[in-house]
């Protein structure tokens, strides 16, 4: 579901995906490529929310921010992440089920592991490798992370065109009679 807040209406790159199951509402700006799954909340109401190109917001995340956020492109944020962060930088990954808290700025090509917490107003240079709770930074991604961050973007983008093809919402109403 796509909704206008007050003056606020989402602009949607016409290359990206946002699930029929989705709720995208405000000051949002989806780029080309970007993807958003089943059961995501981007709720931009205290500020914008830019998500670059070739970034997915998988299944069951929550995006709001207090001020305006940036997600860089070819962002994973993964399943069940609730992200309040101000900045997460180009190429990096959330891991499930992270939380990350206001003011966070995350930098170019960071992997922040599965069920971290990052607190208010951390901030991590690129290529750091980021786990725990609260989060720190416990070294420099090595290659296979990279590879595996690389591999994960591109495959949500490349799961656009099935999706978009399969007529999804088409289905929904054929199923429903």
């Amino acid at each position: 579901m796509i909704r206008t807040l007050g003056n606020k209406s989402p602009k949607i790159d016409p290359t990206a995906f946002v699930s029929e199951f989705a709720y995208v509402v405000g000051d949002v700006e989806l780029g080309p490529n970007s993807s958003i799954w089943p059961g995501v909340v981007i709720r931009a109401d205290s500020g914008k929310i830019q998500i670059g190109a070739g970034s997915n917001v998988q299944d069951n995340s929550v995006l709001h921010a207090d001020a305006d956020a940036k997600i860089g492109d070819n962002v994973t944020i993964g399943h069940g992440v609730v992200c309040h962060a101000q900045t997460i930088g180009n190429g990096s990954l959330i891991g499930n089920g992270a939380t990350l808290n206001d003011g966070v700025i995350i930098g170019n090509n960071c992997l922040v592991a599965a069920g971290s917490t990052v607190v208010d107003n951390a901030e991590f240079t690129q290529n750091s490798l980021i786990r725990g709770t609260p989060a720190k930074a416990i070294g420099r991604i090595r290659p296979r992370h990279s590879e595996l961050m690389r591999r994960a973007a591109a495959f949500y983008v490349s799961q656009i065109t099935i999706y978009k093809s399969s007529d999804l919402d088409d289905e929904w109403v054929r199923l429903a009679k």
